[in-house]
């Protein structure tokens, strides 16, 4: 009973997402009944960080495709190692929302081992610091993988949901009994998790870019991510200008992942070289590329002045967050590897 209205609450947070209209379950059709559907197989609700891509199929099922094979598939790492990852990653990110989600869960799930140091390694790799992953060569795809997608996802949600997972009208001192609830429903039954592979048929094949080295050794996560890297990029073509897409890459070939500086001042500088047309699209895309938890709305009015559909502006923000994440990928494989 208790679960079951926690899950209700969850899915009312729903009409709490920004900026954006999330498409109602009832209503969902096509590729976005089928996202909906497996991530309700699979994550046993609704979750709103995948259902606020709702406006752009393509990249929806992108996004569920990375989270899904990475961190909910069955595979050889365990749920608590993807789960640490996943909470160190969205603390170095400034990301409020899935540092409590994944801290629920993850204190839900009785580990036989200490988390910490799986923790600690994806808070450092964050900032491009991170020394010798504390996993074997094998569990690599599936780890680097969590980490790039919550590189994805903490971008998206900073941009989109509030700072908790519950909906605006639970109270403060309610939410230690909603968090420990929660926790119990988001934790995985006990055996094996979701068959790998399920969410690759939600997008169509495609090569497998130089930057997905760290998943050679797992057939569907390296499927998975080069389909969704494959979607955000034609996304990136659709929704975002040339010469915003030219800066952003620029900006990010010599990024080290340290934060531009508490103020937004640094973007007037880096989008001075854009007409003033582009400029609010490349005011976005660096802000949330660079430093997510500084958008506001401002920064998403600006933009939906030029280009005001939905869809333009999930894929413009899924574009930047993804590319920011395969940037992070390159750093994360040098880790691994250091030759």
């Amino acid at each position: 009973m208790v679960a079951g209205l926690v899950r209700f609450a969850v899915r009312r947070s729903l009409r709490d997402t920004r900026y954006v209209r999330v498409v109602p379950r009832r209503r969902a059709t096509g590729v976005v009944a089928e996202v909906y559907a497996q991530v309700e197989r699979d994550f046993s609700m609704l979750a709103p960080p995948v259902a606020l891509h709702s406006a752009a199929p393509e990249v929806l099922a992108a996004a569920w495709s990375v989270l899904r094979e990475s961190l909910l598939a069955e595979g050889l790492a365990g749920r608590a190692a993807k789960e640490a990852v996943a909470t160190g990653v969205s603390k170095a990110n400034s990301c409020p929302y899935c540092v409590d989600v994944h801290g629920m869960t993850l204190a839900a799930i009785p580990a036989a081992d200490d988390t910490a140091a799986w923790e600690d390694w994806a808070r450092a790799s964050a900032a491009g610091a991170a020394d010798a992953p504390p996993f074997p060569p094998e569990q690599a795809p599936e780890l680097i993988g969590v980490a790039v997608a919550f590189q994805y996802y903490n971008r998206m949600v900073n941009v989109f949901l509030r700072e908790s997972p519950f909906p605006s009208h639970v109270p403060e001192s309610a939410k230690p009994q909603a968090r420990r609830v929660l926790g119990g429903v988001l934790r995985p039954p006990s055996g094996p998790g979701p068959q790998a592979g399920d969410s690759l048929r939600l997008l169509p094949a495609a090569p497998h870019p130089q930057d997905l080295a760290w998943a050679g050794s797992n057939a569907v996560v390296a499927d998975a991510f080069a389909r969704a890297y494959a979607a955000t990029e034609a996304a990136g073509e659709r929704s975002v200008p040339p010469a915003v897409r030219t800066l952003l890459q620029d900006r990010l070939s010599t990024w080290d992942g340290k934060p531009p500086g508490l103020s937004r001042a640094w973007l007037e500088e880096a989008v001075a070289g854009l007409t003033e047309t582009d400029r609010p699209a490349g005011r976005l895309a660096l802000a949330i590329a660079l430093a997510s938890y500084q958008v506001d709305e401002a920064l998403v009015e600006a933009f939906r002045a030029t280009t005001p559909a939905d869809a333009t502006l999930i894929e413009l923000t899924a574009w930047s967050s993804m590319t920011a994440a395969r940037r992070v990928s390159t750093w994360l494989t040098t880790s691994l590897d250091p030759a």
